[in-house]
């Protein structure tokens, strides 16, 4: 403390700016009081308790300071202590910026003072909470340094989840105390470009020593919280979207109208009840023809005609801005295989992909007819125009990055190489890819418009994948 006030005195200064975390014990708390969240001195600057810092360069820092609270509290009941609401509100500020499901990329950095649960053993007072909130908020770096040992892991591998399909890695560093007399390490450098700068490419990217994550097979949390799960466990109660939401607490003290700060229901997706995951227990796996090695195809339900084929991700992946690059190569692969497959019975074929209110990633793909194929760009440009839809002609897709990364999407490539796209999606139709097909000018059966409206019997739909699948096979690059 007396070394402390020659700094607030400007009797010594900090040649840098410098910013750290809270006190993480009781003796520790004087020389923050009157700090929160502010300058203690010239240069050094507390950050806060908990929260998300985003530097001018656009690094995404999120921190959470202290120790668990020992009583089990929903929150920490001092300045040194942390609990439930505040891993929380870290949480749910991290994910604040993501537009959709499936949009989320992660962080740069997460600062915490205490050690995560699983990352090693004999760790004194490391923290489970601390493990579940590295694990959803995903950060490129984990900084920690209340175990007085320099450690450094190697890259952990983050599992899928709602609010990412990218698989995105993360690195964790231990830092010793400063001017520790082992002169174990206890500070690191680094140059990083933020998440949001970043390709999806070079996101996923993997290296040869990377690890399982630490927290996989982790029960994170062992009690229920009664004030709002009755008997739900607690990892349920943690992917609650819709608590403990700083803002909405704000909002709720300013308003007596008990609607005031609530957020909108967020739409799940259950991947055991996927319609299109090959691992569900929902698909329909009388439709599958092909079955690759990141894609199948299968006749699409609701067929606009018998050769109206789907190609799907074998894994729970949004869409294909989201595909690593041996999955785009497939892709490409099935593509071609198809092209050929309608030319070869006079037809061209057409593509369209719908990223919107949709949790799997799909393509349409349907053989026209070579003398009416011509018309699709018409068509495309009519219906856009119906529904007042602008569709720009874009570069031809070589690359997931050729795709939006962010945000819904609708793309269509046609047969002379030609890709129309949108993101336009306020009141987008979701049958407007089958409207285009079944237009007056190209199919002429817009009754067919409705997959519901085409659905056969399961002994039709056996026929037609047995038919399909037979006329494939010289061109299914899988058998």
């Amino acid at each position: 403390m007396e070394v402390l006030q020659q700094y607030k005195n400007n009797v010594k200064t900090v040649a840098a700016p410098v910013y750290i975390l809270g006190p993480t014990r009781q003796e520790q708390a004087e020389c923050y009081t009157g700090t929160e969240d502010g300058d203690i001195c010239t240069n050094l600057s507390y950050l806060g308790k908990r929260g998300v810092y985003t530097t001018s360069g656009g690094l995404k820092i999120a921190y959470l300071s202290g120790i668990a609270s020992s009583e089990g509290n929903t929150e920490g009941n001092n300045e040194w202590t942390y609990g439930k609401a505040d891993a929380i509100a870290v949480r749910d500020s991290c994910l604040a910026s993501k537009a959709n499901m499936g949009d989320f990329r992660g962080i740069d950095i997460l600062l915490t003072s205490q050690w995560p649960f699983g990352m090693q053993e004999n760790v004194k007072d490391s923290s489970k909470l601390v493990s579940w909130l590295a694990n959803a908020v995903k950060p490129r770096y984990h900084f920690c340094g209340l175990n007085d040992e320099f450690y450094e892991s190697p890259p952990y591998r983050n599992l899928p989840d709602k609010n990412t399909q990218m698989e995105l890695a993360t690195r964790f560093v231990g830092l010793a105390s400063f001017g520790n007399p082992e002169k174990k390490k206890h500070i690191y450098a680094l140059n990083i470009t933020p998440v949001e700068k970043m390709r999806v490419l070079e996101l996923i990217q993997k290296t040869t020593d990377e690890i399982p994550s630490p927290y996989t097979d982790l029960s994170l949390l062992t009690e229920t919280d009664n004030r709002n799960t009755g008997d739900k466990k607690d990892d349920q109660y943690f992917y609650d979207m819709n608590t403990y939401d700083d803002n909405n607490r704000r909002n709720k003290r300013r308003s007596n109208d008990p609607s005031q700060g609530q957020k909108r229901a967020r739409p799940t997706f259950d991947q055991e009840k996927c319609w299109f995951c090959l691992s569900a227990g929902s698909i329909e796996k009388h439709l599958i023809i092909s079955v690759g090695d990141h894609f199948y195809l299968a006749l699409a339900k609701g067929p606009i005609t018998e050769t109206h084929i789907l190609i799907l991700s074998i894994t729970h992946i949004q869409c294909a801005a989201l595909l690593s690059e041996p999955q785009w190569t497939e892709l490409v692969r099935f593509k071609k295989a198809l092209t050929q497959f309608y030319a070869d019975r006079d037809q061209k074929v057409f593509f369209y992909e719908r990223n919107f209110k949709t949790g799997h990633l799909q393509i349409n793909a349907i053989g026209i007819d070579e003398n009416v194929a011509w018309k699709i760009q018409h068509v495309l440009e009519d219906k856009g125009e119906e529904y007042s839809v602008q569709l720009e002609k874009v570069p031809t897709l070589n690359a997931p990055t050729d795709l939006p990364e962010k945000g819904p999407y609708f793309v269509a490539e046609l047969p002379d190489g030609t890709v129309m796209l949108t993101r336009q999606m306020k009141g987008f139709p979701l049958h407007f890819g089958r409207e285009v097909i079944c237009a007056d000018n190209l199919l002429n059966c817009e009754e067919k418009a409705d997959w519901r409206q085409c659905n056969g019997t399961k002994e039709e739909e056996d026929e037609m994948v047995k038919n399909f699948r037979e006329s494939f096979k010289p061109y299914d690059f899988t058998v």
